[in-house]
């Protein structure tokens, strides 16, 4: 008799039955086929790429450029990622030997989780933040510690890391995200002094994905790889910069001795990331360094207008520094379980968020807007959403 699939996929990774498909994605895709729905789910910039990072591509297609890149990526982009980082946040690296070009910010993710932990330890994670970094984390075969930041505003205190790292003295890892997805908050530079002064003396890895930091409102974006050079494995990319999604190329920066390391695992597992997709993102990093201005301007617009004109209908929020995000808490009166809340809403108001829960402790009683959509699209949202508010007050 022969063997079916259904028996076989009992014998595969026994860690795939720990983590889930996305929630995010699951919850876009449910709700997709509502007429008329607005969605302000996905982290997805509705602006374009520039005309000369496009052009780039081109030319670097027509002049045949198809062949494998070098595993950590062409010497050009390596060396423009290393003069943005340094001319835009004063973090300095080699280009030769401490800067990887991943397949986003995500394979740089996957890579260093993947090359930092091992089965059975521990990884320090503040919540809520993307589900992705817990997902890898559990694949690697470690434990995640959710540290619940929404009693501070959803900052990371050095108090609560330095209590977190007391019952988890064996922690390999903590993770930053800042400007953070859900949540639009970010870290000054008296914050992370503050997180670099509890963590300096540990053997602790920082995994600071800092891929939103060209989207920070106000002050400007500081890296903590600033005050921690030897322990942070530093994340960035054109996706949000540039508008460059698709595009999927990511950096990832760490002293010579662990980018030794981690090369290992992006040759294992990616080889190179494409050609023509580097010859872009080269162009991007050196001639578009500020491309992303025009756009934070436009996304501060619309976190200006939607943040008050939501917080005037109930749903308090924490006022985003960066990112294109709104976590807004939902109104007493409403459904507060968050997926409960968004499904009502998709289909009674034909709105789409995202459900709070979706990402870990203290997420649930929220939801996350995106505002990386137009202007007419978030005012349409609006008004719908006060409509519903409205007819629920009236049910009462």
């Amino acid at each position: 008799m022969l063997i079916d699939s259904t028996t076989l996929v009992q014998h595969m990774n026994d860690r795939l039955s720990e983590i889930q498909p996305s929630d995010i994605l699951a919850f876009n895709a449910e709700i997709a086929n509502i007429p008329g729905i607005v969605r302000l789910t996905l982290g997805e910039p509705d602006f374009n790429t520039p005309e000369h990072v496009k052009q780039a591509a081109i030319d670097s297609i027509n002049n045949n450029e198809s062949h494998y890149a070098p595993s950590n990526g062409t010497p050009a982009l390596r060396q423009a990622a290393a003069n943005f980082l340094a001319k835009k946040y004063g973090v300095n690296y080699d280009p030769d030997n401490e800067v990887i070009i991943t397949a986003g910010a995500t394979g740089g993710i996957y890579t260093a989780l993947s090359s930092i932990l091992n089965p059975g330890d521990e990884v320090l994670i503040p919540t809520p933040i993307f589900p992705l970094y817990i997902a890898i984390a559990k694949l690697a075969g470690a434990t995640p510690v959710f540290m619940d930041t929404s009693a501070n505003g959803f900052v990371l205190s050095p108090e609560q890391l330095k209590q977190t790292l007391a019952d988890h003295p064996k922690a390999k890892a903590v993770v930053l995200n800042f400007p953070s997805n859900p949540t639009g908050v970010t870290y000054r530079a008296a914050d992370l002094k503050a997180l670099a002064a509890v963590l300096a003396d540990k053997p602790i890895f920082v995994l600071s994905d800092e891929i939103y930091s060209e989207l920070t409102y106000g002050e400007t974006h500081v890296s903590i790889a600033s005050y921690l050079p030897e322990q942070t494995i530093l994340l960035n990319g054109v996706s949000k910069s540039h508008a460059m999604t698709g595009w999927r190329i990511g950096i990832m920066c760490a002293p010579k001795a662990i980018t030794v390391q981690l090369g290992k695992i992006h040759q294992f597992t990616v080889t190179t990331t494409t050609a023509n997709a580097q010859a872009a993102a080269t162009e991007a990093l050196s001639k578009g360094m500020d491309d992303a201005q025009t756009m934070k301007q436009e996304y501060q617009v619309r976190r200006d207008y939607l943040y008050e004109a939501l917080n005037k209908l109930g749903f308090k929020s924490a006022k985003p520094e960066g990112a294109f995000y709104l976590f807004s808490k939902i109104p007493a009166g409403l459904p507060q379980d968050s997926m409960a809340f968004c499904r009502e809403l998709a289909h009674e108001a034909r709105v789409a968020l995202i459900p709070g829960s979706s990402f870990g402790p203290g997420g649930e009683g929220y939801v996350r807007i995106s505002y990386a959509a137009s202007m007419d699209s978030l005012k349409t949202a609006v008004e719908r959403i006060a409509t519903y508010v409205a007819s629920k007050a009236e049910v009462k």
